[in-house]
């Protein structure tokens, strides 16, 4: 007996020495890989969060602060079981009023098929070389092999060294810094840098920053956010999409005047308009906590500069200065329950946080949304293993930027393989493409494996920006049919059609009724009648309406082109029962291209 559990021991040492690894340095890359900064190149070290030449002029508190890795992160994709992470940090590992997990800490996040970010839950161990190790991690996800990970760095350390590592026989991809969406930057104190969070990814900032699907840069200094020049020559230097100033729990002393704390606030307008003309400002009042009967002269100091704060943004708004919004206390909401010290949120308070910017920030950009899934944006992997989601939303981006098209095409799977441009993997319909649209300066924007939410993301992230289409095609719903109900469905089209007018208000829109599929051609039949009707009410042809469509737009059904008279699929039109072949294109072809008049 001893013998045998001797030679299974044996064993075990054999196989698990057998296990290597192979490793990932970022600093190392070519590629400019860390997310989360306002600047591709010059930074005197790895993870910083501000340009060198920033060291010189702003103070030394805030630039050795910006030495801090707060709200950076990583990206990569890999199919491995196990990820290590093992890093050495420049400071103390944790605070009286934070732990190391939050301190010194990263935090683990990993993209479902439906676009949903999950925490990974690792083992972890502090010590002049920290490590954590997720073991088990490995998805069921049938369609696709890899996986999309987020790893975020300390909130309030400095990384001198990092390696990310997985098994040698696992696939490892990074994901470099994508130029295509602007940043939201944030300017602020200890609350933005993310003082109290228990953990990097809970941070209001990167809480907010999975919720909008956006990158965030944090430029928050504990104690020193002081609407400084200095600091906003900097922050100004970024094309962002929204500047956040977060700056007023740093503007509360005896040396600080009410009218030195307005000017200062007026000042950093006027400072970020001059460079950054038209983009907007969103300035957030200060939400700490304190009971009156408890502190009274702490709840005054609170009142006073918010006060300060609205009197500011109010005479600048009636002195012509546009573009301004105000995150109010109120809509913030912290209590007793949210607060490490009555002034740092725990993490119910970095949640508060993050609702309360959400809700602004998406009236702000406008991207409405509903409740159900058709009515809110977000991505998906789910064909990954045939072409990269992400990757096809930059190529959209970039060929809308340098084509201007005239004509757009807007859908699922459907419309990625029929053809065109951004070419597909593959196209089975490429020569009524061509003969229907190849002189229209026409771009295909279909997706595989997309629903209405992941099309209302898109539109919601810049695929009908920046150019001027005359008509725009949009057919999507089939990927939704077993998931959704039809009121959902109709319910997600609607509000896609009105963020799509948001966009493009002088174009033509043209709406395809749902294909006919096989098996399901009663209830599509029955569902395209009731998309039919809530669109026509939509555009004001049917009755009166909240908010009335002011686009050219009209809805087509040609399920009558794929069905036979016992009113099932045509399979001869079919590849398999949902996708047309090529004969089923051309019929498609001819039967928009009669609805598509050209225009000068």
């Amino acid at each position: 007996m001893v013998m045998i559990m001797a030679l299974f021991f044996s064993q075990f040492v054999i196989a698990q020495e057998k296990k290597t690894f192979k490793s990932w340095n970022p600093a190392k890359d070519s590629l400019n890989v860390v997310h989360g900064r306002g600047w591709t190149n010059g930074y005197k070290s790895n993870y910083d969060r501000l340009p060198a030449t920033a060291e010189k002029k702003v103070r030394d508190p805030l630039w050795k602060l910006s030495e801090n890795s707060a709200g950076l992160n990583l990206r990569f994709k890999t199919d491995a079981e196990e990820i290590v992470v093992k890093f050495t940090v420049s400071g103390s590992l944790q605070m009286p009023h934070m732990p190391a997990t939050g301190v010194s800490g990263v935090d683990l996040y990993v993209k479902d098929l439906d676009g949903r970010w999950l925490w990974c839950a690792g083992k972890f161990a502090f010590g002049d070389t920290i490590s954590y190790r997720f073991l088990n991690i490995a998805g069921k996800d049938l369609q696709i092999k890899d996986r999309e990970y987020q790893l975020y760095l300390p909130l309030y350390n400095s990384v001198k060294w990092l390696e990310v590592a997985v098994p040698t026989t696992a696939s490892f991809s990074k994901i470099p810094v994508a130029k295509a969406d602007k940043p939201i930057v944030v300017y602020g104190t200890s609350i933005a840098q993310g003082a109290c969070a228990t953990r990097p990814g809970l941070a209001w900032t990167s809480i907010l920053g999975r919720k909008l699907d956006r990158p965030m840069v944090n430029l928050g200094f504990s104690g020193n956010g002081k609407f400084e020049a200095e600091v906003l020559d900097y922050i100004t230097q970024i094309d962002a999409k929204l500047y956040v100033l977060d700056c007023l729990p740093n503007m509360i002393s005896k040396e600080m005047s009410n009218a030195f704390v307005g000017k200062r606030i007026a000042d950093a307008v006027a400072q970020i308009q001059l460079k950054r003309p038209g983009v907007p400002i969103l300035l957030t009042e200060h939400d700490g906590f304190s009971e009156e009967e408890m502190q009274p002269l702490r709840k005054k100091e609170y009142e006073t500069i918010n006060q300060v704060l609205r009197n500011t943004v109010d005479s600048l708004t009636k002195a012509g200065r546009k573009d301004l919004y105000l995150l109010s206390k109120k809509a913030i909401g912290q209590d007793i329950e949210s607060m490490v010290d009555g002034l740092h949120p725990n993490d119910i308070g970095m949640m508060n946080y993050a609702k309360a910017y959400e809700q602004k920030i998406k009236e702000i950009f406008k991207e409405k949304e509903g409740k159900v899934s058709t009515t809110i944006p977000v991505t998906q992997r789910r064909d990954a293993s045939t072409y990269d989601w992400e990757s096809r939303h930059n190529q959209v981006l970039d060929y809308t930027a340098s084509h201007q098209p005239k004509l757009v095409f807007i859908g699922n799977s459907i419309t990625h393989y029929w053809g065109g441009q951004p070419i597909a993997p593959h196209a089975n319909g490429k020569d009524s493409w061509k003969k229907y649209f190849g002189d229209r300066n026409a771009i295909n924007m279909g997706f595989g494996w997309d629903r209405i939410e992941n099309v209302l993301w898109r539109v919601y992230h810049g695929e009908l920006d920046g150019f001027k289409p005359q008509q725009i095609v949009l057919m999507i719903g089939t990927n939704n049919l077993e998931i959704n109900t039809d009121d959902e469905i109709v319910q997600g089209l609607k509000l896609l059609v009105t963020a799509i007018q948001d966009k493009q208000p002088k174009a033509k829109l043209v709406l395809l009724g749902i294909l006919p599929r096989k098996g399901m051609e009663a209830r599509i039949a029955k569902l395209n009648k009731e998309i039919g009707a809530a669109t026509a009410l939509s555009s004001g042809k049917g009755g009166k309406v909240e908010r009335p469509l002011k686009m050219d737009f009209k809805f087509v059904d040609a399920g009558a082109v794929f069905l036979n008279p016992q009113q099932r699929i045509d399979e001869s039109l079919f590849s398999d029962g949902l996708h047309p072949n090529a004969l089923g294109y051309e019929k498609l072809g001819k039967f928009l291209v009669n609805r598509l008049p050209m225009t000068n």
